[in-house]
């Protein structure tokens, strides 16, 4: 099996991202705090429509190579994490990094040293 991976976010990049890696061999959890989206996921469905993203997810899902978690039930980080969490705008406009630094913070204290 290819390496362990875990994508924070499970939006347009993240899921696809992360189904992915999966469909290549990858052991990939992808990791939201939409614990509604989570359970539509565990049961194979996208919240969204991308070709072929539905079919991927269930397989790689069946597999065990894909899994969806919740922030609080990820324990350390894998060795290689993405981050595609969003950034919507401020009210300046600027993107708002908040969730970002919150998942840098996240890798920080709980991964291992090394974690890219």
């Amino acid at each position: 099996m290819g390496e362990r991976v875990t994508v924070f976010g499970a939006g347009y990049v993240g899921l696809v991202t992360g189904a992915c890696l999966a469909s290549s061999g990858h052991e990939v959890r992808v990791v939201d705090v939409d614990r509604r989206k989570l359970d539509a996921l565990a049961t194979g469905v996208a919240p969204f429509f991308e070709p072929g993203l539905d079919s991927l997810i269930f397989d790689a899902s069946a597999d065990g190579r894909l899994r969806f978690l919740h922030p609080e039930d990820v324990g350390t980080p894998d060795p290689f994490c993405f981050v595609a969490v969003g950034t919507p705008s401020t009210t300046g406009g600027a993107a708002d990094l908040r969730h970002v630094r919150e998942v840098i913070g996240l890798v920080g204290r709980t991964g291992d040293r090394g974690t890219v």
